[in-house]
């Protein structure tokens, strides 16, 4: 398996099955791991890291969760290459700033990613497509349990896993979804929804996570305590709560539809057809499009476009992913044009 392979395939996270597809794009598990007797990666020199490296190798490639898994230097790879993981959610921005001894290993359906001297020692992360936050725990820990047996981590009985961000002290998981709500902007009720779910111990962010701002109407709504709560709770309690928010953005849409019908219709088909017919649009501009779109082909409005295939074009259309197909480098006006060029090619295919 070569980085490349990752460019002509569908990550198992993007493929618009399991439950509330139509509303939850994924489901994430993320565990924090750090090796016992080394200093945390921020405090480590190049010695200790490597140190890490060479031990967590072998470990993660043994792994029968593993098997054939891709396995990447940071430092080996190109500015691009290093998009091209991120916009893909494989990696973190922390890990690919910087490359001293940092690496990733992806399983061959992308539902599994361990980095390597991130913030900690180990970032092992599992996504699975739609509301699935069980089977995403499952692979997690079936995964860490294998790890353990060759791994020796820093644990204390008093606070549980040890991380370098007191955050993640305790169980070191942090639990999310990338949940599509559309309709809960339109009828301008999000606000009071992610007030509501912060008082509580969650947070929103944007499509790639921290530091993002949403857009296109996808939020990343994860935990944000891991310290005092066992992982079966975390995983409960966010599951209870997007469940509610499943139902307000369920209800939301049926709003919109029995008061708003003719103008809902109006901006799905224009979305659409400019979708079809532009031949350049920004990156900003086909996510938000795109969002209508979906919500018009859940909603049955737009027959013979599925929700994988936008899935897709959520992700393809990031510069990164353009350069790759292109196999150059583009400025931001190549890239508007490929990228139109690109939808036009994907969505006159499915009429």
């Amino acid at each position: 398996m070569k980085l490349d392979d990752l460019l002509h395939q569908t990550g198992e996270w993007l493929k618009c099955v399991g439950p509330n597809s139509e509303i939850v794009i994924s489901s994430r598990m993320r565990l924090a791991r750090n090796l016992k007797g080394v200093p945390f990666a921020h405090w480590s020199n190049k010695k200790e890291s490597e140190k890490v490296f060479a031990m967590v190798k072998p470990a993660i490639l043994e792994s029968g969760l593993m098997k054939d898994a891709l396995f990447l230097k940071i430092q080996d790879l190109s500015n691009i290459d290093k998009q091209f993981l991120l916009e893909r959610h494989l990696v973190s921005r922390e890990l690919i700033t910087g490359s001293d001894s940092k690496a990733v290993a992806i399983s061959p359906n992308e539902v599994i990613s361990v980095m390597v001297n991130e913030e900690d020692h180990l970032r092992i992360q599992a996504m699975e497509s739609g509301f699935n936050l069980k089977d995403a725990w499952e692979v997690i820990n079936s995964l860490d349990d294998e790890l353990s047996q060759k791994l020796d981590y820093a644990f204390s009985v008093d606070f549980g896993y040890l991380s370098a961000c007191p955050t993640n002290t305790g169980t070191g998981l942090r639990a999310s979804v990338m949940a599509h709500l559309p309709a809960l902007v339109l009828t301008k009720q999000i606000e009071k929804v992610l007030h509501a779910i912060s008082k509580i111990g969650l947070t929103a962010r944007g499509f790639y996570g921290e530091g993002t701002e949403a857009s296109g109407n996808f939020f990343q709504i994860s935990n944000q305590v891991t310290l005092g709560l066992p992982e079966l709770e975390v995983i409960d309690n966010l599951g209870r709560i997007i469940r509610q928010v499943i139902e307000h953005e369920l209800s939301a849409r049926q709003l919109l539809t029995s008061q708003q019908k003719e103008l809902l219709h109006d901006r799905i088909w224009r979305s659409y057809g400019t979708l079809k017919s532009a031949y350049i649009i920004t990156s900003k501009e086909a996510v938000e499009l795109l969002s209508s779109v979906r919500l018009g082909v859940d909603l049955g409005m737009i027959n013979g476009v599925d929700g994988k295939l936008l899935n897709e074009l959520l992700v393809v259309i990031q510069p990164a992913h353009l350069q790759k197909l292109e196999a150059k480098a583009l400025d931001a006006a190549q890239r508007d044009v490929k990228r139109a060029d690109l939808i036009r090619q994907k969505l006159t295919s499915k009429d």
